[in-house]
């Protein structure tokens, strides 16, 4: 009773092993079915429900449905979890065997797990059937026995089990009657002789033949039947054998014989001798792949026997005898094809993502790589492995699934797309191998801030250019692509000096052209400085600045400008000089000044000779005018003189001033002329505070001295200043003053432009005769030039 209960125990759990076993394949794999032809979008199945999935999961997790195949035909929706039709299905097209199971791979990250899927497409009745010849042609002796049996061509339909072929019928008529007979799936129609034949009676006889399927409503197709009577020949030729099963491996060469056909006829003569062919209705293929030698009945290869495309063909052959009429049987030959390792393996690539941003973490899942062997056994085992360094890898996923997944650092601007090559080879003798190129693009985050070549740019803008000159053009460099890349510029800061920049000059945001939007002015600015700042378009973005120096270049403007006492616009000038006056005696100096600079400001003095005047010369330096030579009698008293001044522009610009020299007998005939010099206001700026700074501090020291001058006079005499007119100071727009009264006058020229200044100081009683002029340098140092010696010259540093 013991033994009875332990072999009960042992029994009950091989049972429950074998029941976790069948549950645990049924949870691996899920099947459903679906029909073909149904509207994209139909629901087949809740394939998260299925898997105990998580539907909310699905999104996060990357599940997605792979397929063998070009087209994917299944879909899942990640809201929901239902498999549903993603293409058009149509079985025929899809699959060759009565089953068709279409394999999907079920694929979800975190952690990645596969899942098999199967899918069984039941087929629908959407085809007719239908005959390889729409009109067959059949040659009857008329001594043909009733109950012959002719056979005639089957009907074709794409549709399979119950909505495939189902039967034939013909149209009435008194000779014939039609026979089905089943082979498997297929069913071979047959025309039987029921009446005597007459040739003489009725030589052609044409039916109706109609195959049908057994879908619900059934479709039909029809092929005419002609018959033609003919005399006797009253024996077929009869084969060895009606069925013929060989083998074959593929990739045999052509003309390689695998059959050799025996029939024979019982008739002599003519009548008994046998052409074998090969029926050319509805096997196209096996004609493109096999032949038969007409008199010998060899059948040899005449294509490419490929098993992955064919696993076996079914021959139909006839032999046909020469009588008249001739008469003809028929035989099958089926063909089994034996694999050979012949295909290299077929990599297939299921992208995630087509591109990585280059701060992927390692880990991260780029593709699932899937490897296909055509081929059989272990002609059909694969090994997959990457041949080039690169930053990723493979992982193994389920049989010949992989992923390829990040497993290094990224950087775009150092490689902006990687080559990734993927081998697989089989385990066949020799084994064979193919290889795939993956390209990974590499996306940009905005790590890169604008780049300019200098940090610097100095700019020369000529003076007077037109207004919307395009005056520089300032390019920053961005290693970022696309939005990250995109540089705008704009004007950072305003100009240093208080000007107002933005209407002095414009930078186009997205050339970076900067556009002058007035006409610059030498004389006014001569320089100034703005900063531009490129800003890419990335999130967050970044940006760099450079410093533009703009340079005026002076252009020749401004004429000469003649400075007092001969500034007077419209007065006569005058000077007087005596008879006695010596070759080289000092007559006057013209002083000018030009607001431009450089050799536009370099100036030269000329005289215009009038007829008969060769007394006087004038420095073209200096612009002092001096006598040639001594007085005659014969000299005017009176000698207009008219100066031209002329700067070394291109082209040079010039100014005159008229002089009229007296001659006068005697020294004390010598009067200074006297003219109120008329101020002229000019713009303030910080050189003419410099300037007025500097006038007043000279003013004060020369009224101080002057003051001090005036008592020591006083003392002397009251009576001395009693001809004397009250005391004038002008200025001068160059930023010369003068100090004058009625015999003594104190003028002092300071030129803006340059770094040398001239003081003249004209005491009582001659000024205009006896001078000194006193140049000084911004040294420190002076040079002092005497014109005539005076015992009461007044020196002035």
């Amino acid at each position: 009773m013991h033994f009875s209960w332990r072999t009960y125990s042992v029994w009950i759990y091989l049972v429950f092993v074998l029941l976790v076993c069948c549950w645990e394949v049924a949870l691996g794999q899920l099947s459903y079915s679906v029909s073909e032809e149904v509207n994209q979008g139909t629901v087949i199945g809740n394939i998260a429900k299925d898997l105990n999935l998580n539907v909310k999961e699905l999104e996060t997790r990357v599940f997605q449905i792979v397929a063998g195949s070009n087209k994917k035909y299944f879909e899942v929706n990640l809201k929901t979890g239902a498999l549903y039709v993603n293409e058009r299905i149509d079985r025929e097209e899809l699959c060759d065997e009565s089953k068709c199971i279409v394999s999907l791979e079920a694929v979800i990250n975190n952690p990645l797990k596969l899942y098999r899927v199967e899918v069984e497409i039941k087929d629908v009745n959407d085809h007719s059937p239908s005959f390889h010849a729409k009109s067959q042609l059949l040659d009857v002796a008329e001594n043909t026995t009733p109950g012959f049996k002719f056979a005639l061509s089957e009907a074709s339909d794409a549709d399979v089990g119950q909505n495939g072929v189902s039967g034939y019928k013909l149209s009435p008529n008194e000779y014939f009657s039609l026979v089905a007979h089943r082979r498997g799936d297929n069913i071979s129609p047959e025309l039987v002789l029921q009446k005597t034949l007459d040739r003489e009676t009725k030589s052609n006889i044409k039916l109706l033949l109609t195959a049908f399927d057994g879908g619900s409503p059934p479709n039909s197709g029809t092929s005419e039947i002609e018959i033609n009577v003919l005399d006797i020949n009253d024996n077929a030729p009869i084969f060895s054998s009606n069925l013929y099963k060989i083998k074959a491996r593929e990739n045999v060469a052509f003309g390689t014989p695998i059959l050799t056909l025996n029939a024979t006829d019982a008739d002599e003569g003519a009548n008994s001798e046998i052409v074998f062919s090969l029926r050319s209705k509805d096997q196209d293929h096996v004609l493109d792949t096999f032949r038969i030698d007409s008199v010998t009945g060899v059948i040899s290869v005449k294509g490419k026997i490929d098993y992955e495309e064919k696993k076996n063909f079914e021959i139909r052959a006839e032999a046909r005898d020469k009588g008249q009429p001739p008469m003809s049987a028929h035989s099958k030959v089926l063909v089994e094809v034996i694999d050979v390792n012949d295909n290299a393996p077929e990599i297939s690539v299921t992208s995630f993502t087509s591109i990585v941003k280059e701060d992927a973490a390692v880990g991260t899942a780029i593709a699932l790589v899937s490897v296909l062997d055509r081929d059989s056994g272990k002609n059909g085992e694969v090994n997959c492995q990457i041949l080039n360094t690169v930053p990723f890898k493979l992982e193994k996923n389920y049989k010949n699934y992989y992923s390829l997944i990040v497993n290094g650092c990224l950087d775009r601007e150092v490689t902006p797309q990687y080559n990734v090559t993927i081998s697989a080879s089989d385990e066949g003798q020799p084994p064979l191998s193919n290889s795939s190129v993956i390209s990974v693009f590499v996306s940009d985050v905005n790590d890169n801030a604008p780049d300019f070549q200098e940090p610097v740019i100095n700019v020369y803008v000529k003076e007077n250019s037109k207004v919307g000159t395009i005056i520089q053009t300032v390019t920053a460099i961005d290693a970022d692509i696309n939005k990250n890349g995109q540089v705008t510029y704009s004007v950072l800061e305003t100009n240093s000096k208080g000007q107002n920049l933005h209407s002095m000059i414009h930078i186009n945001s997205e050339s970076g052209d900067i556009v002058s939007l007035q006409s610059f002015n030498y004389e006014e600015v001569k320089t100034f400085q703005f900063k531009v700042q490129a800003t890419d378009s990335g999130v967050p973005p970044l940006s760099s600045n450079v410093t533009v120096n703009v340079l005026i270049l002076d252009e020749n403007d401004n004429n000469p400008t003649i400075l007092a006492p001969y500034s007077e616009h419209g007065s006569v000038n005058s000077e007087t000089i005596p008879y006695s006056a010596e070759a080289g005696y000092f007559v006057a100096k013209i002083r000018a000044v030009d607001a431009d600079s450089g050799y536009n400001a370099l100036l030269s003095y000329h005289l215009s000779e009038s007829k008969g005047n060769n007394l006087f010369r004038i420095g073209t330096s200096t612009g002092e005018i001096r006598t040639k030579r001594r007085m005659s009698d014969n000299d005017l008293k009176t000698h207009p003189l008219v100066v031209l001044v002329s700067d070394n522009g291109e082209p040079s610009l010039s100014a005159t001033v008229s002089l009229d020299v007296m001659v006068v007998e005697t020294t004390a005939e010598v009067q200074t002329q006297f003219r109120h010099v008329p101020t002229k206001e000019d713009s303030f700026s910080d050189l003419n505070l410099y300037l007025l700074i500097a006038i007043v501090s000279v003013s004060v020291i020369f009224l101080l001295s002057l003051i001090s001058l005036i008592a020591v006079r006083c003392h002397r005499t009251d009576s001395d200043f009693s001809r004397y007119s009250a005391p004038m100071i002008t200025t001068h727009p160059d930023g010369s003053w003068s100090y004058s009264k009625a015999t003594q006058q104190y003028d002092v020229c300071f030129s803006s432009d340059t770094l040398k200044s001239d003081v003249v100081v004209f005491p009582a009683p001659f000024p205009p005769v006896d001078a000194e002029l006193i140049s000084i340098n911004g040294g420190d140092t002076f040079t002092r030039t005497q014109t005539l010696p005076n015992k009461d010259k007044v020196r002035m540093l």
